[in-house]
């Protein structure tokens, strides 16, 4: 690899600021419409009569594809910029959400739910926004921006969860997915305000490294092995819970408005701890946090499993699990820049976000499958406890200091 010798760039400060809230916005529209798929559960089954494992499996297909994709639009990213590829998953996803009503079948809900709309996801997602965002930004920045896009991005699920539930009670549940289709596609324009940068310029006194060898390297190296293994867990808890949540709450005998705002207080409360998370990023190792945030969980869900069923128990559950719900992110995609660089995040951290929506995938299968055959989601839960505890284990021994190449480099400049 031929080494180059870079300064570190620099942007003004109102194209930082651009970049910044196009990311954050776009984290907020492509998340936060996400979060109502669970709203559409009961009335689309009902109305069609389709079992929960139907529904639930095209979710579920819809969260493997977004983790299938995840490397390609990474790599698109890297390759091209974040404009094209935020732009075309805006359109994609306002098609898959716009399809939703006119399947004929489980095949056509496949279709539209599962494959355009988990394509859509997949090239606006967090992997993609928060890697173009941190490429704007210095060293020391990047947890914080990291955070705060996290933290912004998930006031979309305070947002459209209520929102979802007033559009399908008013207006039934096939307009409120044409609402929702046409708001995906802000998308776009928000995409295309985003600057042209040059990528491989993005960080500091880098050596040219091609994406075969990035990937190798990666592949080595036993710490982001075991980060991929980690974050299957944090897929499998948000899926689950995301659709999954409200059927149960409504099953135990509570409102679907109670559901609604279940879903919403978990959004609320993931404001504070994606940002929390961010900034404890930037002072503590960011896989100790990973492993209290892992731990917590089970925690939290072995409580709600024991617990008497009330609406304080679902809503204290909900902030406690909000607080733990994507602060994640900012430390998982922390550890990727860390030690690899920026070079190839939106790649790298594509292929962890893959593991993720394999999780995702079984979490949203899973729950309908295990409810159909046995009515109850008590078992799922129990699982859930377990990979909780996994996760908090496998993120103990990882070494997240840069690699020997980084520092050479930055000893170079």
């Amino acid at each position: 690899m031929a080494e180059i010798q870079l300064t570190e760039r620099t942007y003004a400060p109102h194209v930082v600021i651009l970049v910044i809230i196009a990311g954050c916005l776009i984290g907020m529209l492509s998340f936060g419409l996400r979060t109502t798929f669970g709203l559409f559960l009961e009335p689309i089954t009902t109305a069609n009569n389709w079992s929960r494992e139907t529904f639930a499996l095209a979710l579920a297909v819809q969260n493997l594809v977004i983790g299938i994709f995840a490397p390609l639009s990474g790599a698109i990213t890297d390759r091209f910029g974040a404009r094209r590829a935020l732009g075309l998953g805006g359109l994609l996803y306002a098609a898959g959400i716009w399809g939703i009503p006119h399947s004929q079948g489980p095949v056509g809900l496949m279709i539209f739910a599962g494959i355009l709309v988990g394509t859509g996801v997949s090239f606006t997602a967090f992997s993609v926004s928060l890697s173009t965002m941190v490429k704007f930004v210095s060293t020391e920045k990047r947890s914080m921006v990291l955070g705060l896009g996290t933290s912004v991005g998930s006031f979309g699920q305070v947002l459209f969860t209520p929102l979802g539930q007033a559009f399908i009670v008013n207006y039934g549940w096939q307009a409120a997915l044409y609402i929702l289709a046409v708001t995906a596609l802000i998308i776009v324009p928000v995409a295309l305000s985003i600057p042209r940068i040059d990528d491989s310029r993005a960080e500091a006194n880098v050596r040219r490294q091609s994406l075969s060898e990035a990937l190798s390297e990666a592949s080595g190296h036993k710490g982001y092995i075991l980060l991929i293994s980690g974050f299957f867990v944090c897929g499998f808890h948000v899926a689950f819970i995301s659709i999954h949540f409200p059927a149960y709450i409504h099953d135990i005998g509570l409102s679907a408005e109670t559901g609604a705002y279940a879903l919403s207080l978990v959004g609320l409360f993931n404001i504070i701890g994606s940002f929390l998370s961010g900034m404890a990023g930037q002072r503590w190792p960011k896989k100790r946090a990973l492993s209290f945030i892992y731990f917590s969980r089970a925690v939290a869900i072995t409580i709600l499993i024991l617990a008497p069923k009330t609406n304080t128990t679902i809503f204290v559950f909900s902030a406690v699990m909000g607080l733990l719900w994507l602060s994640t992110i900012p430390l998982t995609s922390g550890i990727v820049a860390q030690i690899f660089g920026l070079r190839y995040m939106a790649t790298l951290y594509g292929i962890v976000q893959l593991s993720h929506q394999t999780g995702s995938f079984m979490g949203a299968w899973l729950g309908g499958r295990i409810f159909d055959t046995s009515g109850s989601y008590e078992m799922v839960w129990w699982i859930a406890v377990g990979l909780g505890v996994f996760a908090g284990l496998v993120h103990i021994p990882i070494n997240e200091k840069p690699l020997s190449r980084l520092a050479a480099d930055q000893t170079n400049s």
